[in-house]
């Protein structure tokens, strides 16, 4: 039996995931500890495991720090500082917390393997040192933020570096980045050194590279087929767990018996924002209004908000709209997703094989939407030009070119035949055991 410790900050996107394959590994007998905040801590126990909540983390602070992101203007870029400020908040200045919670239960629970969400830092930068307990990074993006010849600079949106020119924006855009996290590295050192360890040597994205195994919840073909990463670096495929509750809303937990009323002679559109926006519903708003007494049937859900507060207005009989409704449910009958960009979206859409509308706001959205684009599997609408018309135009694109449908059932092909949980709890029990994962890149055909 193998000792899995599971780290991650208690938002659904980040937990969901390591959900999947701590359920993996349980049914293969092997034990999980959840170590995040108290607020996840319902959920996980409903799904049979146990947690250690954060006693010195303020999880409330990480929040506010990712809201602050989260309620500005989410049509515009937020401004360098504000990133850098955010970053720093949440993923640095919280370090010595995370370390002072996680290193009493590393002592006392004595893991064989830690799998930590990808912006859960202490883990990576002290404790697999530290302790000696081997580390996986668990992204919960399309693909790794591993930097290399094959990749964009992260967060900006732009295509993959083809050619000379191209190749030489990439190298100035992640020198000039790597130049302005100055800072928060040389803090993350401080924090090493308070713990005995070195200067790090590297960017925190560059040392994801040289941890035991990274895992990425995708598909190579949808993180631009690259070629250029290390061995440790395994494409697993969707593993997110779907709980079979939601949060409210007219759905009531319920997404069959609420979605019965929904007239099924036409076209449905999803449109969703994710679960961590908090800000102006703009999507949801364009989306109610360009769609408004269309020939197709709108599903719009609220995430972890009250729909009723939204302030969308009265609406149209076409739209219809939920504080959630189960994806498993929703999603095969959906024509089109609209989508701010969030990773879990777009893999549940496209295991469902239904293509996309992508209006990226921030963290990685503006990525996933290249990654889509590059893909063929849906289009971009830049979120200073989503007006209910232009909104509508898009989403009238994808209905009447069959290519996108046709792409996006492709992609699903690809995500049934990764290695899903299985492979990825596999892999882990292998770090776990041997300091290293298995032998090969990627982890394509394991189960």
């Amino acid at each position: 039996m193998t000792r899995i410790l599971f780290t991650c900050w208690p938002f659904p996107g980040h937990v969901l995931p390591q959900l999947g394959v701590a359920r993996a590994l349980r049914e293969r007998g092997h034990e999980v500890l959840f170590a995040t905040g108290a607020s996840a801590a319902p959920g996980i126990e409903r799904a049979g495991f146990d947690v250690a909540p954060f006693r010195h983390l303020d999880e409330g602070r990480a929040r506010a720090a990712v809201e602050a992101l989260e309620q500005r203007d989410q049509r515009s870029r937020p401004s360098p500082a504000l990133v850098r400020r955010t970053f720093r908040e949440w993923l640095v200045e919280t370090i010595p917390d995370q370390l002072a919670d996680l290193g009493p239960l590393v002592d006392a629970w004595r893991p064989d393997g830690i799998s930590t969400d990808v912006a859960f830092w202490s883990p990576m930068v002290v404790l697999h040192e530290q302790a000696g307990v081997p580390v996986a990074v668990f992204p919960t993006f399309l693909g790794p933020l591993i930097p290399g010849p094959g990749a964009p600079p992260w967060g900006l949106g732009l295509p993959p570096p083809k050619g000379p020119v191209g190749r030489f924006l990439t190298r100035s855009v992640n020198a000039a980045t790597k130049w302005g996290g100055r800072g928060l590295r040389a803090r993350v050192d401080e924090l090493r050194a308070a713990h005995g360890l070195g200067p790090l040597g590297c960017t925190v994205n560059e040392l994801m590279g040289r941890l035991p195994l990274c895992l990425v919840g995708g598909v190579r073909e949808l993180d631009y087929g690259r070629a250029d990463l290390p061995p440790s670096v395994h494409y697993v495929g969707d593993c997110t767990w779907h709980p079979s509750g939601g949060d409210g809303g007219d759905s009531g937990g319920d997404g069959d018996e609420w979605l019965a009323g929904v007239p099924g002679d036409q076209p449905w559109v999803h449109v969703s924002e994710g679960t961590l926006h908090s800000g102006d519903p703009f999507l949801l708003r364009a989306a109610a209004e360009g769609l408004a007494r269309r020939p197709v049937q709108v599903v719009l859900t609220a995430g972890q908000r009250d729909p009723a507060a939204l302030g969308l207005g009265p609406l149209a009989p076409n739209v219809h709209l939920a504080g959630w409704v189960d994806h498993a449910t929703l999603l095969p009958r959906c024509r089109v997703v609209i989508t701010a960009g969030g990773a879990g979206t777009i893999i549940s859409s496209l295991r469902a094989g239904v293509p996309l509308v992508v209006v990226p706001t921030t963290w990685d959205k503006p990525d996933n939407a290249r990654r889509v684009t590059e893909a063929g599997v849906g289009v971009r609408l830049s979120p200073r030009r989503c007006t209910p018309a232009r909104l509508r135009a898009a989403v009238e694109e994808v209905l009447a070119d069959p290519g996108y449908a046709r792409r996006a059932r492709a992609a699903a092909a690809l995500l049934d035949r990764a290695p899903g949980p299985g492979g990825a709890a596999e892999l882990l029990v292998a770090m776990a055991r041997e300091g290293a994962p298995a032998s090969g890149r990627t982890g394509e055909g394991r189960e």
